[in-house]
């Protein structure tokens, strides 16, 4: 089928290279015409675990293409796709702007009917809201059906959970719709959700919001589990083992970061808000997780008197493995209370120091070679799971760091691992390992 896709950025590059890849004929329309340049070369904006190759084969192979030009991008286009940005608003609420601009567009270059596909994450009446902006300003008589598809992916990972996903949400009015948007995700041979508008758009925001609310939750029990002497990793794999409750998403940490849990989750609260219903638990997630991001400087504190002058590595600076996103990373707030409290900070990631440079502030030396980060310093702190950071051999903390001091924010490694090595080491959840006999690390 021919399709457009609107908006080029996480969301869209992976929906337009995905669907060209089941045998659509896709074409992306994005304004910033030097971003269009670079993928008609085949060049992708965005860090995605095989994106790149996928759009190169289809642009090869004539599955997908890209414009600036909005009469072009929709000519002979039954089926289009919104995914464009929805970020979060002052009052935590969805900015919809950019989606407002899509409807003008819309309603300026459509010449005939289509089916309006809205991947991006927006509130619930979002749709009819579109359906009701584009009618309302329409140049030619043409017919508007809508169809919410929300999207589960994610980053680091969009492109294989696209393909080997859990399910398929479709929801609309218009059974007609439906069937083509079915027809269209048949290639992709998951499960398909059937259902109306407003509750597809609900399903996105209520699992993300679950998701974020397991994450808190297991959390509070790692901090618990400190304080009363018991060890997170050995209550989360009890909780898991039921199958009520499950394994996923319950490693403990510092926190959830990213596009999607902190901004749906705010979103979902302003929803509720102006229908004049509280959500306790999910303000209680927030807060929580806003706590958990800088629990690790609070660890770091509380062993050392001061760090004005500590040479500090801070391993991983995007929110989670496998992205260049520092969107909401807890690698800012540790930062930023690092440099604030004196330390010298040295920063690793292997993806995301570009996004880094241009949100963290303060004076902080950036590497993409963990050595580099690690040489002389006084404590590494690990803020990421990257495989490089988890597959480093300990010995090389030894034989790099002035006296190894570890904070590890993301419990890379086992205590059994870690016990006689000579390293002072201190996790989420569990306790501390001190280094043996005959080692003194700095005070």
């Amino acid at each position: 089928m021919d399709i457009s896709v609107i908006g080029t950025g996480y969301v869209g590059l992976v929906t337009g290279v995905c669907l060209a890849e089941v045998g659509n004929k896709v074409t992306c329309i994005d304004l910033d015409e030097a971003k269009v340049e670079g993928l008609q070369r085949g060049i992708s904006p965005i860090y995605e675990a095989g994106l790149e190759e996928l759009l190169k084969k289809n642009i090869d192979n004539g599955s997908i293409d890209f414009t600036a030009d909005y009469e072009a991008g929709l000519r002979g286009k039954a089926v289009i796709y919104i995914a464009v940005g929805t970020p979060q608003a002052a009052d935590g609420s969805a900015d919809l702007t950019y989606v407002k601009e899509v409807c003008a567009s819309l309603a300026e270059h459509l010449r005939e009917d289509a089916v309006i596909v809205t991947k991006s994450t927006v509130p619930v009446g979002t749709n009819e809201w579109i359906k009701q902006e584009i009618e309302a300003n329409l140049r030619k008589d043409v017919r508007i059906r809508m169809v919410s598809n929300p999207e589960f992916l994610r980053q680091g990972s969009a492109v294989h959970d696209t393909f080997n996903g859990d399910r398929i949400v479709i929801g609309s009015d218009d059974e007609a719709a439906l069937d083509i948007v079915a027809d269209i995700n048949e290639g992709f041979d998951l499960p398909i959700v059937r259902t109306d508008l407003r509750s597809a758009e609900m399903i996105k925001y209520a699992s993300n919001a679950f998701l974020a609310a397991k994450i808190s939750f297991i959390n509070e029990m790692a901090n618990l589990s400190e304080r009363i002497g018991a060890n997170i990793d050995h209550v989360a794999e009890g909780m898991g083992m039921d199958r009520r409750i499950g394994n996923a998403f319950l490693n403990a940490g510092i926190g959830y970061g990213g596009s999607c849990f902190p901004k749906d989750t705010r979103a979902i609260i302003s929803i509720a808000g102006a229908v004049d219903y509280d959500m306790p638990i999910l303000e209680n997630v927030v807060d929580s997780n806003e706590r958990q991001r800088v629990i690790i400087v609070d660890k770091i504190q509380s062993r050392f008197k001061s760090l004005k002058g500590l040479k500090v590595a801070v391993l991983g600076l995007a929110f989670k493995p496998g992205t260049d996103d520092i969107r909401e990373a807890p690698s800012i707030s540790v930062t930023e209370k690092l440099i604030e409290e004196g330390a010298e900070v040295r920063a690793y990631d292997p993806a995301a120091l570009k996004n880094a440079r241009a949100q963290l502030s303060g004076a902080i030396h950036f590497t993409d070679q963990i050595e580099t980060a690690l040489d002389g310093a006084d404590i590494a702190i690990i803020l990421t799971e990257w495989p490089a950071i988890k597959e480093l051999p300990l010995d090389t903390y030894k034989k790099l760091m002035a006296a190894p001091v570890i904070f590890d924010g993301r419990n890379c490694f086992t205590l059994a691992e870690v016990e006689g090595e000579g390293i002072e080491y201190h996790s989420i959840g569990r306790p501390s390992v001190k280094p043996r006999e005959g080692v003194h690390p700095i005070e």
